[in-house]
């Protein structure tokens, strides 16, 4: 017990006297993750109000591009949140290894800071 309130101390001492730039940097990046959750949920959001056939390439890459401007933590948000739905949903849905490669060709697309319309189907409501 003693030993679990001396490094309880011990935690607080250092972060106090911690070099500020570094906690600052972590909050920013753990708010920009948060962030890029929220932008890939309203894409996933958005694709589902839309219901547009050829549009979830599009949706895909305008997360992720969203996600991704708001710094290393979006990026990083969109990578984790992108790969766990395309490994379950490779194992599960059904929809094929080539379904799963052109999604994450359009994750990478957006992630990468090219333009979310290059995937935008014809005739999706300028809404999107």
């Amino acid at each position: 017990m003693r030993l679990c309130v001396c490094l309880v101390l011990l935690s607080l001492i250092l972060c106090a006297s911690a070099d500020v730039p570094f906690l600052t940097r972590g909050a920013h990046f753990v708010r920009d993750a948060l962030g890029g959750a929220h932008d890939m949920l309203r894409a996933y959001q958005d694709m589902r109000e839309a219901n547009y056939k050829g549009a979830d390439k599009y949706f895909h890459a305008r997360g992720n591009y969203d996600a991704a401007r708001r710094g290393p933590g979006g990026a990083w948000a969109a990578k984790v949140i992108s790969d766990a739905r395309e490994t379950w949903q490779s194992g599960l849905s059904g929809r094929g290894a080539e379904d799963t490669r052109a999604d994450q060709e359009a994750n990478a697309w957006g992630r990468n800071g090219g333009d979310p319309n290059r995937y935008r189907p014809p005739g999706l409501p300028k809404k999107y």
